[in-house]
């Protein structure tokens, strides 16, 4: 079976908004979460919000991001 580049974009983008959404429902700043995270900067959380450059989370990013938002990672599939 093959996966389009455009297939993944879009899955990409789509967990983007999902954390965004999980983040401002919970009052949070893309400052404070990266901070939550452990991340000294805004940089990540902004480009994988919105699949800037390429740039996304990974399974740890997420993990990190439910705990922190006090959400299953499913949510961010959904």
């Amino acid at each position: 079976m093959q996966f389009s580049n455009q297939e993944v974009s879009n899955l990409y983008k789509h967990i983007g908004t999902q954390v965004k959404k999980a983040r401002e429902l919970k009052g949070m700043t893309q400052l404070s979460l990266s901070l939550e995270m452990g991340y000294k900067s805004v940089s990540l959380v902004s480009a994988a919000e919105l699949y800037t450059d390429g740039k996304h989370f990974n399974i740890e990013h997420l993990y990190k991001i439910s705990k922190v938002l006090d959400v299953n990672m499913e949510y961010f599939w959904v």
